[in-house]
């Protein structure tokens, strides 16, 4: 059994308790925050586990094997260095740090340490991105030629990042789990409509080899909640609509084949493609329970997760570039 105690029982630590609670390989241990009502409330829900606002007793309690950070990014560095110097197990929250060379400073504590970092990229476990990972690696949408997301709605305004840092993770790690492409260069625009508030509306643009592009636009301020992602292959193209409550992917067998005509150099013949669309059967069980498991399987036989530490990595590199580009009106910053 792994004893594994949550740090920050605020807005995700909850789901994060009730996961950890369900399964069988883990024992809830203790549950750390700051709050007295979410203290509160932690004890109500799991009167089983240690309920503390001082996080030396969850360093300092040996038989803790892991140890899920559930804390603003600021925090994350510190909190994970110390939970992997004293030899445990990291779940931690995206982004994984601040900036790169202190994910990559985790890693190479995880590697010293042997020990499992895994990164809270939710998304990649669910039923929906798997499917769409299967569907890519059949070959049967061709080659990928564009990623292009939509995550917007009204809120939640962060106090310590912006809405690129807030909501591009999750496309982010989708993106690099379902097209593993060299990323070559970065582009961010976005504004502030609050004065000295983050950036609330931004357009990320990831430039990767073979010509392959991705965009993800993120919103706080749309009224509308938008979770849409098209992923664009030479043969098929797909819709994942995170929003819909069935039917969350479509394959649709369309697409665009330029030819170029040998007797007229100067004329570009389109033909257009119009087949049939249908909608894959996808496994319904949460996101969190499959990433649970995954992580108690990593500590017992000593694997890597999916959303290891270099996974975390790739998506800080990318956020970074996107602070520096964002500052430069959009400028590409090259990586």
């Amino acid at each position: 059994m792994i004893n594994i105690a949550v740090i920050g029982f605020g807005y995700w630590g909850p789901n994060l308790a009730r996961n950890f609670n369900s399964n069988p390989k883990l024992t809830l241990k203790t549950i750390c925050d700051f709050a007295s009502d979410r203290r509160q409330l932690a004890q109500q829900l799991y009167p089983g586990a240690k309920v503390v606002a001082d996080l030396d007793l969850v360093f300092n309690d040996s038989s803790i094997d892991a140890i899920a950070i559930a804390t603003p990014v600021s925090t994350h560095f510190d909190l994970a260095y110390r939970a992997l110097a004293s030899g445990r197990h990291v779940w931690i929250e995206k982004p994984l740090t601040e900036t790169s060379e202190q994910a990559q400073e985790l890693i190479e504590l995880a590697e010293k340490k042997n020990r499992i970092i895994m990164v809270d990229h939710t998304f990649i476990y669910t039923g929906s991105v798997t499917k769409i990972k299967e569907i890519i690696d059949s070959g049967k949408i061709g080659n990928i030629i564009y990623y292009d997301s939509t995550r917007v709605n009204l809120g939640l305004f962060q106090n310590d990042v912006d809405v690129i840092w807030d909501l591009a993770p999750h496309d982010i790690s989708i993106m690099d789990y379902l097209m593993p492409f060299k990323k070559v260069a970065i582009s961010a625009t976005g504004a502030s409509f609050h004065d000295g508030g983050q950036i609330s509306k931004a357009v990320l643009t990831i430039f990767m080899e073979n010509n392959t592009i991705g965009h993800i636009n993120v919103s706080w301020i749309s009224p509308v909640k938008i979770r849409q992602t098209l992923i664009g292959g030479t043969a098929k193209m797909i819709l994942y609509d995170d929003n819909q409550p069935s039917e969350k992917i479509r394959i649709y067998d369309k697409g665009v084949d330029i030819v170029e005509r040998k007797e007229d150099l100067y004329k570009i013949n389109v033909q257009y493609r119009v087949g049939d669309m249908w909608a894959p059967k996808i496994d319904n069980v949460e996101a969190l329970a499959v990433a649970t498991e995954q992580f108690a399987n990593c500590i017992t036989t000593n694997s890597k997760p999916i959303t290891d530490g270099a996974a975390g990595l790739e998506v800080v590199q990318i956020l970074e570039a996107s602070k520096k580009s964002l500052k430069k009106n959009g400028e590409p910053i090259n990586l």
